[in-house]
């Protein structure tokens, strides 16, 4: 075979068909095409939305883990709730042995008893000073009247010795009539108003009773809020003194969103912009809608236990983020429960810049 035929084989098997090419010329612009389109979706999303949108995947679930403690020493006799129990406003928790202060509270009201008994005394013995007291001014009055008949007597009717009887009649009988005056003076005195319930004693016994009563409340330990049980370390017959946690309670209705947002992501948030949250819980197809509530007054490590020293030689930058309150839907958030400490992802709407700077509004209050 000679050289000729070689080469326009070997040409004829290189050239690609026309048709080929074509096809992949449109396939090409094709792709090229749906890309430049897809960017440029991209490009006007971001444009619109995106570049009005603040995200952070560093925001947890956050709530009150109201502490449960003693308010008085003793030995818990009953315990009536376990962890994770959902427990109702003013449930009782645990039940405290109250055989001392139940007696307490009898002897007190027994105190009170005979202190009103000693105070209605009281008022009878100044009703009988006060009798005392007519009685020597009747008294008094007869020996006053006696004495003027004689003084205007002669000697011959009346004697010199009976004259002095009467005088001294007068004088004993104001003497008498001073005495019974100072006795019911000293009675009202005692006694005040001379209502029992204005009596001294009296209202020191019945503060003694109010005192007994609360310590014998005080050995019911009661749910403070409505929550679920946790952190329970309290067991039957446990001594206990006062101010001992035993559990916690978290009011699940009550949640919130705290989103560490970096430092620089913060100057377009609003006080009352939405925020879209997605939990980790329940994922992409659950989305609990919010608003911003307020900022914190210090970044997360101003406030961690060992904060940084930036005085040293060997600083280095690093971006702080700042806690960011986000308030739930209350709607949401009981179709939808959540715990506390769940990790979530927060999207923040900042396309209305009208409202006020969370660093420079009043926070929404959390209680």
């Amino acid at each position: 075979m000679s050289t000729e035929n070689l080469l326009d084989d070997r040409t004829s098997t290189v050239a690609p068909h026309p048709k080929k090419v074509m096809r992949r010329n449109r396939l090409f612009l094709l792709l090229f095409g749906t890309a430049l389109l897809l960017a440029l979706a991209a490009g006007v999303h971001w444009w619109t939305v995106g570049r009005y949108v603040e995200e952070t995947d560093n925001a947890y679930v956050g709530g009150n883990v109201v502490p449960i403690a003693a308010r008085a020493a003793g030995t818990v006799r009953e315990v009536t709730v376990g962890n994770t129990q959902y427990v109702k406003a003013g449930q009782a928790l645990v039940l405290l042995d109250d055989t001392e202060t139940q007696a307490a509270l009898t002897q007190a009201q027994a105190r009170l008893v005979q202190a009103k008994r000693q105070a209605r005394s009281a008022t009878y013995s100044n009703a009988m000073y006060a009798a005392a007291v007519d009685a020597r001014t009747a008294e008094l009055k007869l020996a006053e009247q006696m004495l003027k008949a004689r003084s205007g007597a002669s000697v011959e009717v009346v004697s010199t010795e009976e004259f002095a009887r009467a005088a001294e009649s007068v004088a004993l009988a104001k003497a008498n009539l001073a005495s019974a005056q100072s006795q019911l003076a000293s009675g009202l005195a005692m006694s005040g108003s001379g209502r029992v319930e204005d009596d001294p004693a009296v209202v020191q016994a019945e503060q003694q009773v109010k005192l007994a009563q609360v310590a014998v409340t005080r050995t019911v330990i009661v749910a403070p809020v409505e929550g679920s049980i946790a952190q329970r370390s309290v067991e039957v017959g446990q001594p206990v003194n006062a101010g001992i946690p035993l559990m916690t309670v978290v009011p699940l209705k009550h949640l919130w969103i705290q989103a560490n947002f970096k430092e620089g992501q913060v100057r377009n948030l609003r006080i009352g912009q939405p925020a879209t949250i997605v939990s980790d819980l329940y994922g992409s197809s659950v989305k609990f809608h919010g608003r911003i509530g307020g900022l914190s007054p210090g970044t997360g490590s101003a406030f961690s236990m060992l904060p940084p020293e930036n005085a040293a030689g060997n600083w280095i930058k690093v971006v702080q983020r700042v806690p960011v309150l986000v308030l739930l839907d209350p709607a949401e958030l009981a179709e939808h429960p959540l715990r506390v400490g769940l990790s979530t992802t927060v999207e923040v709407d900042t396309h209305d810049l009208a409202g006020k700077p969370v660093s420079a509004a009043d926070s929404a209050s959390i209680r």
